[in-house]
């Protein structure tokens, strides 16, 4: 029997188990079983299994939502393009392994209403890190070191869409990989979206 908290252990299941099956096709029941709990146990922990998928993003996929606050904070710190290029390397990196999660939601409407009604009580969403992006972009705007007619919330639609698509643009390909490798695609990405903002 693992050791791990029951709580780590119910994270650890859903973790793996919305990975390979989707959010969808993951029962609480299913995490349970996979977390050596029982379903009442998971309860006690996650009000819903929601609650559960906005704590595996939270807890075991790449922070993208922290990093935005941070810069949204403290745009200075860093260069322009150099936040960019963290921006993109994590976005890559989040919505590589969320895609697999939240894409089996499409297959299922009833769900997938139910799911949305949920996230936005939570105050959650895939438009968050848009805004989170848009808001640094603003911030950088009001210290002059991106330009006054760009538009921040069209520059951040672009790099996190073009991440999005990263995703899964690539699978149909022989090897089933993206043309460049993370770093390679992150810092092309900031410097060609500089080149249009800056």
């Amino acid at each position: 029997m693992d050791q791990k908290p029951t709580r780590v252990r119910i994270i650890d299941a859903a973790h793996s188990l919305m990975r390979t099956a989707g959010l969808a096709r993951t029962t609480t029941k299913e995490i349970a079983k996979e977390a050596g709990c029982s379903e009442a146990a998971l309860y006690k922990y996650f009000p819903s299994k929601e609650d559960l998928f906005v704590t595996v993003l939270n807890e075991r996929l790449p922070q993208l939502g922290g990093l935005l606050g941070t810069l949204v904070v403290d745009p200075g710190g860093r260069g322009v393009e150099e936040n960019l290029t963290e921006v993109a390397r994590q976005a890559a990196l989040f919505y590589e392994q969320t895609f697999p999660i939240a894409a089996s939601l499409y297959a299922e409407p009833r769900l997938k209403r139910r799911h949305d009604d949920v996230m936005r009580e939570l105050g959650v969403g895939p438009h968050r890190p848009i805004e989170g992006l848009a808001a640094y972009l603003r911030a950088e705007q009001q210290h002059g070191r991106i330009g006054p007619t760009a538009d921040p919330l069209a520059a951040a639609s672009l790099l996190l869409g073009a991440c999005v698509q990263r995703a899964f643009a690539w699978e149909m390909t022989g090897d089933g990989r993206p043309p460049q490798d993370l770093d390679t695609f992150a810092s092309s990405l900031a410097r060609t979206l500089m080149a249009g903002i800056g």
